[in-house]
């Protein structure tokens, strides 16, 4: 009875050590972050972006993130923006999908090129996201809001992935794995 419990009790921390590890964090821009001048479809060409991920924005003082509407994407107009936050440090949860448009507020910067558009999936997919808005056909679309967590750490260093974190999730439960195993042998 004891070695089925410990059996059980292993799995389930196992398990629940390598579920966070599914989502991606994205560090807009890589090093160069949040900034004038950036080519972020280029960016997006490589990546896939799935519900659950997050993008991180960093910047420094003078810029904006703001979530807008497709019209207001093409338009670089912030006016009517569902979220918008300067603090830096911007980390938006990725908790829908289809796409999200971003730009900076600030004017002449989203015509400099600080604005991005990402295609979310429903679930994790390896096809990497275009970056580029869907074609118009003349049709309003809504956007649905991402949800917007303004933190006041900085990401520099971090990875662009979880890849780090999924290496230290697999190892940490091949450990609980094996003192599990061994636990049911002792017993």
């Amino acid at each position: 009875m004891a070695s089925s419990t410990a059996l059980v009790f292993g799995s389930l921390i196992a398990i629940t050590m390598v579920l966070p590890t599914l989502a991606t964090v994205h560090t807009v821009g890589d090093s160069s972050g949040w900034a004038i001048g950036s080519d972020y479809s280029s960016w997006t060409s490589d990546k896939a972006f799935a519900v659950g991920d997050s993008l991180v924005f960093n910047y420094g003082a003078g810029h904006t993130v703001d979530e807008v509407k497709e019209s207001d994407y093409k338009s670089c107009s912030a006016g009517n923006s569902i979220s918008t936050d300067s603090s830096g440090a911007t980390t938006i949860a990725l908790k829908t999908a289809g796409t999200h448009y971003f730009i900076c507020s600030v004017p002449g910067h989203c015509s400099g090129g600080m604005k991005l558009a990402v295609t979310v999936k429903a679930g994790k997919d390896t096809t990497p996201s275009t970056g580029k808005a869907p074609p118009s056909d003349g049709t309003a679309t809504t956007a649905t809001p991402a949800t917007t967590t303004t933190t006041t750490t900085t990401t520099a260093g971090r990875s662009n992935s979880a890849s780090t974190t999924g290496v230290f999730s697999v190892v940490a439960m091949l450990i609980v794995s094996g003192i599990s195993f061994f636990g049911l042998r002792m017993a």
